[in-house]
């Protein structure tokens, strides 16, 4: 692949991955195994509310090829072929999930030096085509995506963005929602690992007035342990503390609570990820 503006659906990502990425608020458990032969085996379990559910996966590299299946507790079978530069500078995503035989999708990324271009289309019997690309260099981009519904002849939304991205830094700007919406984040690092780093985001839609400011943070305490925190301008705060107990095993503890309703329980979650 060649080094260029990325896809559309990397503009705003690192901000928005610094607000969510490992904030839950359930249980949840995984033991993750490699073999020598290249297959990687993962189960997770989770308990949300009084439900609880789980999943077995299996992946395997090939060379160029990517197979990924995933069983779960409600026996569906979720499988993703992923090929590399099956024609050049491409990627194509094939994926599907059992028994609901309308559920094929195929996606097919195409990556240049000044442009991205990515077309996905699903598998059934009336189709929505989604198209997305991008112009521009690494370090600035303009983008745009669409989807058409074929039974209906309708686009079914458009979005626009623009980012800026700098070694220690990156702000976006991206209009959603035919319009409605709009969403402005900066993240700024603070170290050359990018563990610790402060992030701004607000968005607006216009369609009810409503705006949301959210402002958050991640620190390195050491190269084992890391804290984030995050604040909105609805009150509701949270906080995380993620620790790596042996090689490549975490834990991570976090929690949520509405500053505006102090009465109300604090949500908290615990997750377990270990990779012996």
């Amino acid at each position: 692949m060649t080094s260029g503006p990325g896809l559309f659906s990397d503009i705003g990502k690192k901000a928005k991955d610094l607000l969510t990425r490992d904030y839950i608020s359930d249980p949840k458990f995984s033991v993750s195994t490699s073999s020598v032969s290249g297959v990687t085996l993962t189960s997770t379990a989770t308990k949300k509310g009084g439900l609880s559910s789980g999943d077995v996966g299996a992946v395997y590299k090939y060379k160029n090829t990517l197979i990924d299946v995933k069983l779960d507790t409600e026996s569906n079978i979720a499988t993703t072929l992923t090929f590399t530069n099956l024609v050049p500078s491409t990627k194509t995503i094939a994926s599907f999930k059992l028994p609901d035989l309308k559920s094929g999708k195929v996606e097919v990324q195409y990556f240049h030096y000044h442009a991205s271009l990515t077309s996905a289309v699903a598998l059934s019997e009336t189709p929505t085509v989604d198209v997305s690309a991008t112009i521009g260099t690494p370090t600035f981009v303009i983008g745009a995506e669409a989807g058409y519904e074929t039974s209906s002849g309708k686009i079914t939304k458009y979005t626009a963005g623009i980012s800026i991205n700098k070694p220690d830094s990156c702000a976006s700007i991206v209009l959603g929602d035919k319009g409605d919406s709009i969403r402005a984040s900066y993240i700024h690092h603070l170290d050359a690992l990018k563990k610790s780093g402060a992030v701004g985001e607000i968005s607006r839609r216009f369609s009810t007035n409503e705006n949301t400011f959210t402002v958050g943070g991640s620190y390195a305490i050491d190269s084992l342990t890391l804290v984030k925190a995050k604040l909105n301008n609805h009150g509701k705060l949270g906080a995380l503390l993620q620790h790596e107990i042996i090689p490549k095993s975490l834990v991570t503890m976090s929690t949520e609570l509405d500053t505006r309703a102090l009465d109300r329980t604090p949500k908290f979650g615990l997750a377990l990820a270990l990779k012996p």
